[in-house]
């Protein structure tokens, strides 16, 4: 029943690129997958274009588990200015004796890319959580997150995403996350692409977070993008395993 949740959500998000994925290459923009890794890079999406990520994932530890449907949408206005919405469509966690099900809380980023050269670039990011999920499945009040980015290729077919992040807890007086992520992204073929990433996060009074994510991509045009791949936590604060699966998609030329 685990695997099918995971599964469903999976297919949900793909079938929202039937369309673009099957259709010939109509001379759009390629996509540009934020997903599926913790840190985003500098460059936005295609000014004018609006792209959805969505997909399944499934986190477990001692126990408890938790299934979701995590999307974004995205909208740039210039190639250097542009907005997020995201957040959990669905979300169920479960341990033992007691299941919760809802939607999670929802987040809004403004971005700001700094173009240094034709291969690097930096990003800041503006970000609101606002609390619409129940507490016991989301943070339970708003939080502000402020994140500076580095984006580079180096080396034939590499990239580097490096994030670092400060997120201040609404509901903690004078409570401050420090968050971080690096990620290093190769393409394979031209169709093919893999991604390895650090992350983790730091907070006063709270037990550090690290983890190590794994995944591939596939490109089936340059209107859709696939990726699956997992997750292992590296301290007993971080959960021990996740997997996932997701697409991202051009939906439509908005200006």
């Amino acid at each position: 029943m685990k695997t099918c949740l995971l599964l469903a959500a999976t297919l949900l998000a793909g079938a929202a690129s039937v369309r673009a994925a099957d259709a010939p290459d109509d001379g759009g923009p390629a996509v540009v997958p934020y997903r599926p890794s913790v840190s985003t890079p500098a460059q936005l999406s295609a000014p004018g274009y609006l792209e959805l990520e969505a997909g399944g994932l499934r986190a477990t530890d001692n126990g408890v588990s938790r299934t979701s449907i995590p999307y974004t949408l995205k909208l740039a206005f210039t190639p250097d200015w542009g907005v997020r919405v995201g957040g959990e469509a669905w979300v169920r966690q479960a341990a033992p004796g007691v299941a919760q099900t809802g939607v999670g809380d929802t987040q809004l980023v403004l971005k700001r890319r700094f173009e240094v050269s034709d291969a690097s670039a930096w990003g800041l990011e503006l970000g609101e959580t606002f609390p619409t999920a129940r507490t016991s499945i989301g943070l339970g009040h708003a939080a502000t997150t402020v994140n500076g980015i580095f984006s580079s290729d180096f080396a034939p077919a590499w990239h580097a995403d490096i994030n670092v992040n400060e997120t201040h807890l609404g509901g903690q007086p004078g409570a401050w996350q420090l968050g971080w992520a690096a990620a290093f992204s190769r393409t394979l073929t031209d169709a093919w692409g893999a991604v390895g990433e650090l992350s983790g996060t730091h907070q006063a009074g709270a037990a550090d977070t690290a983890q190590l994510l794994a995944a591939a991509s596939w490109n089936q045009s340059p209107a859709a993008v696939f990726d699956f791949g997992f997750a292992r936590g590296l301290t007993d604060a971080t959960p021990h395993w996740q997997v996932f699966a997701g697409v991202t998609v051009r939906l439509g030329k908005v200006f």
